[in-house]
């Protein structure tokens, strides 16, 4: 490999870092693991000077001499795909190993970057039937699993088109929370359900952000202490977010004479 590193090309390594970098912050990747790929992939291409200050929203790379560059990204959105994550640390390790020209790395991270995603319908039946499950593991009886797959059905599409409509997950959280508690109580009402607290504790395993919340506690142990606080912080106001909704339905329902 060439020892010179012409300023263009340090440009194109730079870049090409934070690219790296915003696809897997974006998708779920843990900030030492952004940090760590964005200093491989400059030190590669024999760029030391640089240090790389990574957030959940946003993304830094500076050349730490007086006449270096920065370059800084802002991240809007994230949400949890750790296949994207895997493939761009695979991306990493070949090109950290291979003189892959700069040119073809962009295009390799950018048909990354476009891989499509599980459609929207294999998702909801996944989360269907994942809530049909914990509902039977905590003790539910069948009509209680068929409840909670159901249920979680039409919660999961909720948050998914609200989610896209606004990017707010606490949003989206919240009202499926709502939807999950009153389809909890119609289906006691109706003598369809048995177990009330089992299908509303079911339907709800989908939308809890353990991701998230793991993210955060290994980027404690890892001495990224600001991006651990704001993982764990955003973890908690999205379970919340589901705790006052559904907790908040089930106080009115029984406030008006329901038994639960």
């Amino acid at each position: 490999m060439n020892m010179s590193v012409t300023e263009q090309d340090k440009k194109k390594v730079l870049r090409l870092a934070l690219f790296a970098g915003e696809i897997m912050l974006c998708n779920g990747g843990e900030t030492y693991r952004v940090e760590d790929t964005i200093l491989r992939i400059c030190h590669s291409r024999n760029i030391y000077h640089v240090s790389a200050f990574v957030t959940p929203t946003v993304i830094i790379i500076a050349d730490d001499r007086h006449d270096g560059f920065s370059f800084m990204k802002s991240i809007d959105t994230r949400t949890t795909n750790l296949q994207k994550v895997a493939m761009v640390n695979n991306f990493s390790r070949e090109f950290v190993k291979s003189d892959i020209a700069l040119d073809d790395a962009i295009l390799h991270l950018q048909a990354i970057l476009e891989k499509s995603e599980y459609p929207d319908w294999f998702r909801v039946v996944l989360c269907a039937i994942a809530s049909s499950m914990f509902t039977g593991m905590l003790g539910g009886s069948p009509p209680d699993l068929l409840c909670a797959l159901v249920i979680s059905l039409i919660a999961t599409v909720t948050s998914i088109k609200m989610y896209d409509l606004d990017n707010n997950s606490f949003l989206s959280n919240a009202v499926s929370g709502v939807i999950i508690a009153i389809l909890a109580i119609l289906s006691l009402k109706s003598g369809i359900g048995n177990n009330m607290d089992m299908i509303i504790v079911g339907s709800i395993m989908p939308l809890l952000p353990g991701v998230s919340f793991t993210n955060g506690l290994r980027d404690f142990i890892a001495g990224d202490l600001i991006s651990g606080m704001s993982k764990v912080f955003e973890a908690a106001v999205l379970a919340v977010a589901i705790a006052i909704s559904a907790g908040s339905v089930l106080s009115i329902y029984i406030r008006y004479g329901g038994v639960i």
